[in-house]
């Protein structure tokens, strides 16, 4: 995996490409982050990076967080996330990482939690067709036949029903960067990314 960084989204707009077509872009403000930790195969047993993300006063995190911050003489970060990678001796703790890590036309997967949309029927949540509106039908939103009444007569796991839709950690891959932006760490992305504005993002470049 290669290492990325972590951001928030600020919003969507739209921009004009030199054709002059109309692109969906989201904006978003990444970095800059701080590597917390190197870990190596000799003394952790895996290659990886830990970088930081967001300054927080000290009093808002535990002694073991703040614990494993001051032993690198690193300010209180209220995010930390670790990136598997070969190339870990190129970094070094303390480190800043920014924006420029990513360039225009690259491709990137972006990793958040999507919005909640609460409990949700089959319509919505897997794209049902309803049943028929007329003639006396009774079932227009119903999910019909939900097993066998014969043996085994039992509803069999993972049948899709009504449920919770969203709030969960979703991944949008090769995503293409538009525009970066080093003075002001943002990025602007061709599509949507999950999540609300001010949502939490991974950023990492696509393979």
């Amino acid at each position: 995996m290669a290492v990325g960084l972590l951001g928030n989204k600020i919003g969507m707009t739209q921009i004009f490409d030199e054709s002059g077509n109309i692109i969906p872009v989201t904006i978003l403000k990444v970095g800059p982050c701080v590597v917390t930790q190197v870990k190596s195969k000799s003394k952790e047993k895996y290659d990886s990076i830990q970088i930081g993300y967001g300054n927080v006063l000290s009093k808002t995190l535990t002694q073991p967080e703040l614990g494993h911050l001051q032993k690198s003489n690193i300010q209180p970060l209220k995010y930390l996330k670790e990136f598997r990678t070969t190339e870990q001796d190129e970094f070094t703790v303390g480190e800043v990482l920014n924006v420029d890590l990513f360039s225009p036309g690259q491709f990137v997967n972006i990793r958040g939690k999507s919005i909640g949309k609460g409990f949700s029927g089959l319509q919505k949540r897997h794209n049902f067709t309803r049943g028929p509106m007329t003639h006396g039908s009774k079932n227009h939103r119903e999910p019909g036949s939900i097993g066998m009444g014969t043996t085994p007569g039992r509803v069999l796991p993972g049948k899709k029903m009504a449920g919770q839709l969203g709030n969960k950690i979703t991944t949008v891959k090769k995503l293409k960067v538009i525009q970066t932006n080093s003075d002001e760490n943002v990025l602007v992305i061709k599509g949507s990314v999950p999540g609300k504005p001010g949502n939490l993002l991974s950023i990492v470049p696509s393979e």
